[in-house]
């Protein structure tokens, strides 16, 4: 077997290629703007005991296939001890050829820990050593992991509950890393979940008021945002099935808030209709605040009730949904637009069938007062591999302006996951320069050169306004 999978040429098809990659991306700081990187581990410059409990213990990818190899659930989320279960991993890797999780599993162990040898069970113990030491080190902290991939900023993903402590801690530090957040308010907008009136006493607490009615709930809501600001929150985000957009009086609004709060049954409408309402206002204020707003769509969560009953959320039962999509967001963006209150805009897609009509749409609403204003977002999820950046890339191409988009993010738990700009950036400089060689675009490398830094760098430093 070839044990130099990761080679300086990786994924880089032809001259043109190499030359964009190693002269243009490579040497690019990496803006991650969307991940789920614990802030408590940054600001405490956690020292991790082992490779398991930085790589496997919140990675519910490898947590499916695994399962998919017939792997026991006590070696993958259960009771066995961590080198039992990285070894268990070890098994599983081989036989993910063809899967991303082979791709990026050497990737990661290349970039962090020079470690080019393809893992599986006969090396596996070897590797759970060798890395498990590293890891015991400074150099290989959460800091030191993150000044390894030459991360100029990141921005993790908070609750508005959340009091963003850690992130006033990193900011006081001497960590050389910006740091930032994100405002998702999901469980405020989730109004059909059992658990809404139990989140929003949370949020009582929080913002030292009663949230009785829904201007209440509008008030604790803004002064939210409002801290979340003060602390230097530039974006929001919001994962979601599909944006609704149901027509509505704001009486019938108040009086679906009343009725929720009194735990009375709602309607698919009501629920609807109170969605609408309030994603609305959100909007309007980040607005106000001239914030970015990001918006995952079409996820279908959660779809073993079983397992879910056992873990709980994010183990890995989640899947591609086919929800109706353009319709309601050509409205809801169109409600907004109209009243001049649509910010910057990304909108990440994760069912490959609707990438032509979410490129589309974004262009009905870039309107020359910013470059790239609505962005179509990186390959999401299920398609953050070399197939669906591929397609996504080529969609934003044929529909849009590629020059303009805003590159990749990460969108992952794990310290070990920056490796994925270059897994991006390797697979863009090859699509240029194979259509380099081509003859379909002109051998003009400075200019590529330029287009490619802008992708992986500049475009997204510009759009965040990021001093």
């Amino acid at each position: 077997m070839n044990k130099n999978l990761i080679h300086e040429n990786f994924l880089l098809h032809n001259k043109f290629s190499e030359t964009l990659y190693h002269n243009y991306a490579a040497k690019m700081p990496i803006i991650d703007y969307h991940n789920h990187l614990s802030p408590a581990d940054i600001a405490s410059n956690k020292i991790f005991n082992n490779i398991t409990e930085v790589w496997l213990k919140s990675d519910h990818y490898k947590w499916r296939a695994m399962r998919t190899l017939g792997i026991n659930e006590k070696y993958i989320t259960g009771e066995s001890s961590d080198k039992e279960k990285f070894m268990k991993w070890a098994k599983t890797v081989p036989y993910s050829i063809r899967n991303p999780l082979y791709h990026w599993t050497h990737l990661e162990l290349s970039r962090y820990f020079d470690i080019h040898d393809l893992l599986n069970e006969k090396n596996g113990e070897t590797i759970y050593n060798k890395t498990s030491n590293l890891l015991k080190t400074n150099e290989f902290s959460s800091q030191g992991l993150l000044k390894k991939m030459n991360v100029e900023a990141l921005c993790t993903t908070e609750d508005p509950i959340d009091t963003l402590l850690e992130h006033q801690k990193i900011k006081n530090s001497d960590f050389s890393i910006k740091v930032n957040t994100s405002f998702r308010p999901d469980r405020a907008i989730a109004i059909d979940k059992s658990d809404y009136n139990d989140y929003i006493n949370q949020l009582e607490e929080v913002v030292g008021f009663s949230i009785e009615t829904y201007d209440n709930l509008c008030d604790a809501l803004k002064k939210r945002i409002t801290y979340f600001n003060e602390n230097g929150c530039k974006l929001s985000d919001h994962g979601l099935k599909f944006i609704c957009f149901e027509d509505y009086k704001e009486s019938e609004i108040k009086s679906i808030f009343i009725k929720k709060r009194s735990n009375v049954n709602l309607s698919e409408l009501e629920f609807s209709k109170f969605q609408t309402a309030i994603l609305q206002f959100l909007c309007e204020v980040y607005s106000d605040f001239g914030w970015v707003q990001q918006f995952h769509l079409g996820a279908l969560r959660q779809n073993n009730s079983r397992i879910t009953n056992l873990l709980g959320a994010d183990a890995g039962l989640d899947s591609i949904g086919d929800f109706s999509q353009v319709a309601s967001l050509s409205k809801f963006l169109d409600s907004l637009d109209s009243k001049n209150k649509l910010t910057k805009t990304i909108i990440y897609n994760l069912n490959p069938a609707d990438n032509e009509s979410f490129a589309t749409m974004v262009g009905n609403f870039n309107d020359g007062s910013i470059k790239g204003k609505i962005q179509f977002g990186s390959g999401w999820w299920f398609l953050d591999q070399k197939d669906g950046i591929t397609k996504q890339l080529n969609t934003i191409s044929n529909m849009g302006m590629l020059s303009c988009f805003i590159g990749m993010v990460t969108d992952s738990r794990s310290f070990l996951s920056f490796t994925r700009h270059e897994y991006f950036r390797r697979i863009l400089c090859n699509l240029f320069g194979e259509e380099i060689e081509k003859g379909e675009l002109p051998n003009d490398m400075d200019w590529i050169g330029k287009v490619i830094e802008d992708i992986c760098y500049n475009n997204v430093k510009e759009y965040l306004n990021d001093e």
